[in-house]
């Protein structure tokens, strides 16, 4: 397995990375939600392992439920959200040139990150 990362409102894990493609399983404990941001240089493929989950885009919440999937482009605003009942479990592929944790514009976020 690839690297693990504890954050304010879960967990990640690395489970592959090539030079076009990173896959990730992140956990959203209840009632956290990740900052709402964009990428400039990668896409991404949401697919909801437990839920249901709250995913934002461009300013627009959906409620996705187990087995459900989204797809991100690059430049676009998106959060992933859990509710108050319930741990989130998503897998994540990206897809791209860079998938580093520098390439995240925050637009808002619950723990004063930049």
């Amino acid at each position: 397995m690839g690297e693990y990362s504890e954050r304010p409102w879960g967990s990640y894990q690395v489970l592959h990375t090539t030079a076009s493609v990173q896959v990730k399983e992140i956990k959203v404990k209840a009632g956290s939600r990740l900052s709402y941001q964009t990428h400039q240089k990668r896409a991404e493929h949401w697919f909801i392992v437990q839920g249901p989950a709250v995913v934002t885009i461009d300013g627009v919440s959906t409620t996705l439920e187990s087995g459900a999937s989204i797809d991100i482009a690059i430049g676009v605003a998106h959060r992933m959200a859990a509710p108050s009942s319930n741990d989130v479990v998503f897998i994540e592929v990206q897809t791209g040139s860079y998938f580093g944790e520098d390439d995240i514009v925050r637009l808002e976020d619950d723990f004063g990150r930049n």
